[in-house]
């Protein structure tokens, strides 16, 4: 009778152990669940019983360097919808459609999506489009308020400035470049919901507040912004031109005070429609973006670095037949018959290209390389503008010295624009290569500095004394060489000129399409300011940089210079440069009267076509110009029967071989004959032929080569 208990015991014990063996297991996985699982479960059943709504934070207003806005986020209301909500989703997109100004079928697809708790319909729309979907009385369709950026100046600096997206994100310029800093930390409502989405009644919500981002002042200022975008529209429209750059810069500290461009665009209403290429023309800012060759404006960093590696000084002199022979290739000047004799400071003057060349040879390959890189071609700036290109420098060990010669004056390189003016404001503010920037500082909502960005030296690429002979050469390069149309009386004005070569893209040389440009700096003897000015391919057959391009260098500068308060000073050392005169209105007259009057004006002109009436000049009248400036005249022609005024009988057609436009024009008016211009620089053919006899009248067509400088 005792076995039977052993037994049962047995299985109590058993029984015991299994369950024991059960509730640890579950224990365990209880905690398993509960340490291990519980934050994602915890996570997952959060986001089935509540909603976060987004809040998003106020994006950084952008400043001028005087406090100015230029950019700023206000209120914009954006429609949404509730498609559980909607009884009849045909219908409301019927009458939402001529109110948002959208395809009927793009609202029905989102309002009757019943999947979604809640769409979009529209975002960031006008006040006055909100009250018009208010007044539909559409169950189901609610409203939220959304952060817009407004543009207050339109398109003023928009290069510089870029634009946000619908989101709030940067797009482009500073807006994508400080993107982070500005926009801020979102924050988020916390509600509770039903399984729908639906707000529950009694429902605890909780506030996450989000964190506004920095403001941002800029280096440029808005009033000198206004100068550079006044110049480059009107030489936009005045000369056709494909595209117009202009940079100004504080030299000494590397910030940037303006750049503008155009085409340009409205960031409040940026293209967005366009195919890739197509929106770049508008939006990219070309100044920082382009790649282009830089004419005679790069002879100011072979000259510098010829004279800082001792190749060439004041006392240095040259003979210019009007080319140079380097490896058995025949390198013309621009100036048929060459300069002649000249010393180095009259060579600057005359922009005389085998000059440059034999300093670029003199300082060989390495060492015209170690100056470039010192100079920072073929790098980066470091301009806080992304998608900011490198220039184009050729591989040092391809290298040939007919490529080193053409280096000097100019060719055979590619830089942007900014490039060249930040290497160009090392040459004149002492010697140093600085880092451009665009940012100043960034402040809190109650206007504390958090970071300010402090002006970098990169380094010293030239000496203080040399920097200083740069400055009274190219001083002399507008008060008495070819860029006398950049003086302004009581300052001293510094500047080079530049007629470059463009390039297609089989590489060859674009016949008669040039780039213009001029960069000049005031005043000469303590530079506060430096402007470059570039329009590419202006539509006019004189298309000389001294022509195109000084003439806006000096109405920015002067603006400038006068809005910036740099007195004028009138002494010993600038009288001699003082003898200005105003520019007589020769608008309507012929050509022979206008001619006269300029020339009793003490000016020079050159006819801009075929034709016997003034219809526009430039610079324009009543202007004040130092003496032996040059009148671009714009000429009309008159009906035939005033057009018979070179009077009857032959005349032998002149050689207007190697003669410039101007002199051409002189010779065949004073045989009784008529030019039509094609391209420009130095006349190399024409027809009628030399020697041939022609009716007094006759129009002779001239086909001028362009020199790399005029």
């Amino acid at each position: 009778m005792t076995a039977p208990k052993v037994t049962n015991k047995k299985r109590l014990l058993f029984l015991l152990m299994g369950v024991t063996l059960i509730f640890f297991i579950l224990i365990g996985r209880l905690a398993y669940v509960q340490l291990v699982w519980g934050v994602d479960l915890q996570k997952k059943a959060l986001s089935q019983w509540t909603r976060e709504l987004p809040v998003a934070p106020k994006r950084g207003i952008i400043y001028d360097r005087n406090g100015n806005v230029l950019a700023q986020s206000a209120s914009a209301e954006t429609v949404a919808a509730r498609p559980n909500q909607i009884k009849d989703p045909k219908k409301a997109a019927q009458m939402l459609a001529p109110v948002l100004e959208m395809p009927e079928e793009d609202i029905y697809k989102k309002i009757s999506d019943k999947k979604k708790s809640e769409v979009w319909i529209k975002r960031q729309i006008s006040k006055e489009m909100a009250n018009k979907v208010r007044e539909l009385d559409i169950k189901g369709i609610v409203f939220t308020e959304e952060s817009k950026r407004y543009y207050p100046n339109k398109n003023l600096a928009s290069h510089i400035i870029g634009f946000t997206g619908v989101d709030g994100e940067g797009q482009e310029g500073i807006e994508l470049f400080y993107d982070k800093q500005l926009k801020g930390f979102q924050g988020k409502i916390v509600t509770e919901t039903d399984v729908r989405g639906r707000t529950l009644p009694y429902n605890v919500s909780r506030y996450i507040p989000p964190e506004n981002g920095w403001n941002l002042v800029l280096t440029i200022d808005q009033t000198i912004q206004h100068f550079a975008e006044k110049a480059v529209a009107d030489a936009m429209e005045h000369y056709k031109a494909k595209k117009v750059y202009c940079i100004i810069m504080e030299p000494n500290t590397g910030e940037i005070l303006a750049i503008a461009n155009r085409p340009d665009f409205d960031p409040n209403d940026p293209p967005r429609n366009l195919d890739f290429n197509e929106m770049q023309k508008y939006i990219k800012n070309i100044s920082v973006k382009d790649n282009l060759d830089p004419g005679s404006t790069f002879k100011i960093l072979t000259a510098a670095s010829g004279l800082q590696d001792g190749v060439v000084s004041l006392d240095s002199t040259f003979d210019c037949p009007g080319y140079k022979m380097v490896d058995g290739q025949r390198i013309k000047c621009w100036k048929a018959g060459g300069h002649g004799h000249e010393d180095f400071k009259k060579a600057v003057q005359n922009s005389c290209n085998p000059v440059f060349m034999e300093i670029a040879l003199r300082l060989g390959t390495d060492k015209f390389y170690k100056y470039m890189d010192a100079f920072g071609l073929g790098q980066k700036t470091g301009i806080d503008i992304l998608g900011e290109e490198q220039g184009v420098v050729m591989n040092k060990s391809r290298v040939k010295n007919v490529d080193l010669a053409r280096m000097g004056f100019g060719q055979a390189i590619a830089v942007t624009p900014i490039q060249l003016v930040n290497a160009v404001s090392a040459v004149i503010n002492g010697g140093n290569l600085m880092e451009p920037h665009l940012a100043k500082e960034f402040k809190d909502e109650e206007g504390n500095v958090i970071e300010e960005i402090k002006p970098k030296k990169v380094r010293q690429v030239i000496s203080a004394e040399n920097s200083r002979i740069m400055c009274d050469i190219l001083e002399s390069v507008v008060s008495e060489g070819g860029g006398k149309n950049a003086y302004i009386p009581g300052y001293r004005i510094g500047g080079k000129t530049g007629t470059a070569q463009k390039y297609g893209e089989n590489g060859k040389i674009m016949q008669g399409k040039h780039i213009s440009s001029f960069i000049g700096f005031a005043p000469a003897e303590a530079p506060q300011v430096v402007v470059l000015f570039m329009v590419d391919e202006p539509q006019t057959p004189v298309d000389f940089g001294s022509v195109v391009a000084a003439p806006y260098v000096k109405m920015i500068l002067e603006d400038t210079l006068k809005y910036l308060e740099v007195e004028p000073i009138f002494d010993e050392d600038t009288e001699e440069y003082r003898q200005m005169v105003e520019v007589p209105n020769v608008i309507g007259l012929p050509l022979t009267e206008a001619a006269k009057q300029l020339k009793d004006a003490k000016l020079n002109y050159i006819g801009e076509e075929t034709g016997t009436i003034v219809e526009d000049q430039m610079p324009k009248p009543g202007a004040e110009v130092m003496v032996d400036t040059t009148v671009l005249l714009y000429m009309k022609r008159e009906n035939a029967q005033n057009a018979e005024q070179g009077g009857s009988g032959r005349a032998i057609v002149p050689d207007l071989a190697g003669k410039s436009i101007r002199e051409a024009n002189q010779l065949l008016s004073s045989v009784g004959l008529k030019m039509t211009i094609q391209g420009s620089g130095i006349a190399v053919s024409q027809q009628p032929e030399a020697g041939e006899e022609v009716d007094k009248g006759s129009t002779v067509t001239v086909k001028f080569d362009a020199p790399e400088e005029e």
